[in-house]
């Protein structure tokens, strides 16, 4: 599969509709900390459906020619196969807001070579690294991001709770130092 990005640009600002991010759960993550130290278990779960909401196009349009932030997609055969966004947060740290793989465009390499274009723009601005939150129940995600590097800095078992009481997932945030 060869790829080819693209800025989130107005002539392909609605393409991002098209993509599909739902994945099926079938394991968690449970985080657990001692003296400072995150570690981790994966427990497999009753499968089931996940499926975030989809990136409002007034949001995104804030992406276009931003010089502080960037919204990358990825293209495969013409076709989207992802997309990524990254922006300078308050710490200095890049920050990865939204990471999406098309389902048919998994497992064929496009999540790291998202990752490696948003390494690669904190590098170009000499930020210290690079940060992202997922939940507990996106396993292959974490799994990615450890490969890459990334360590499990910390976990809140409350913030998806004001939206959603009877949740179990368990917000997630990863860092890859780039010093």
């Amino acid at each position: 599969m060869t790829l080819a990005f693209r800025p989130l640009s107005r002539d392909n600002l609605a393409d991002v509709a098209g993509l599909d991010g739902a994945f099926t759960v079938e394991a968690e993550l449970i985080p657990s900390a001692r003296h400072g130290v995150v570690t981790y278990d994966i427990e497999p779960v009753p499968a089931y459906l996940k499926r975030y909401a989809d990136n409002e196009e007034g949001e995104l349009a804030d992406f276009i020619d931003a010089p502080d932030k960037m919204f990358l997609l990825a293209y495969a055969d013409g076709e989207l196969a992802g997309h990524i966004s990254v922006a300078i947060h308050w710490n200095r740290y890049a920050f990865i807001d939204h990471l999406a793989v098309d389902a048919r465009s998994r497992r064929h390499g496009v999540g790291r070579a998202l990752l490696a274009q948003a390494i690669d723009w904190a590098r170009a601005r000499q930020l210290p690294g690079v940060m992202l939150e997922t939940q507990n129940n996106n396993v292959a995600a974490c799994r990615l991001y450890e490969r890459l590097g990334f360590t499990l800095g910390g976990f809140d078992r409350f913030l998806y709770r004001g939206e959603m009481p009877e949740t179990r997932e368990i917000a997630l945030f990863w860092y890859l130092p780039l010093g």
